[in-house]
């Protein structure tokens, strides 16, 4: 009678399961000795699977986006070339003339002339009220009131 033995603890050699021949014994009719419980196998933890990585050919560009990778630099780098260019080369664009000067005369204030008055009197066909801003800062003063007796430059027309 061939009986397969049980497991041993712990034991996963291949040789370990293997039936192995029991000893026999004499066996009383009487008595029955019961088969042993079945032992079960240990619970198999899941082996965790990597997951499956298709092999993906590769990469490789288009014509249009060969010409993106390579012509976008190359025309941003042209174009700040041609910027650094101009502003270094260009020139101030100066008047060769030399600015027209305003020409005035030497006037002394009578008693009762206004800095209207005398804009309207020195420079009839321009705005009086440029004369009087220009008499102003010709003459460096700090209000439109003039003294009797003060000497002032006013522009004169023509």
């Amino acid at each position: 009678m061939m009986a397969a033995s049980p497991l041993l603890h712990g034991s996963t050699a291949p040789g370990d399961l293997a039936p192995r021949r029991r000893a026999e014994r004499p066996s009383s009719p009487t008595r029955r000795t019961p088969d042993p419980a079945p032992q079960r196998p240990a619970p198999q933890r899941p082996v965790p699977q990597r997951p499956s990585v298709a092999k993906q050919p590769p990469l490789t560009l288009t014509r249009r986006g060969r010409l993106v990778l390579v012509g976008l630099p190359i025309a941003l780098g042209v174009a700040s070339l041609l910027m650094l260019g101009a502003f270094l080369s260009s020139v101030a664009q100066a008047s060769e003339a030399e600015p027209e000067g305003t020409r005035t005369t030497e006037v002394a204030v009578s008693t009762g002339e206004t800095l209207w008055g005398l804009a309207m009197h020195y420079a009839p066909e321009r705005d009086p009220r440029d004369v009087v801003a220009e008499m102003v800062e010709l003459n460096e003063l700090h209000s439109s009131v003039v003294q009797p007796g003060q000497s002032i430059a006013v522009p004169v027309s023509g």
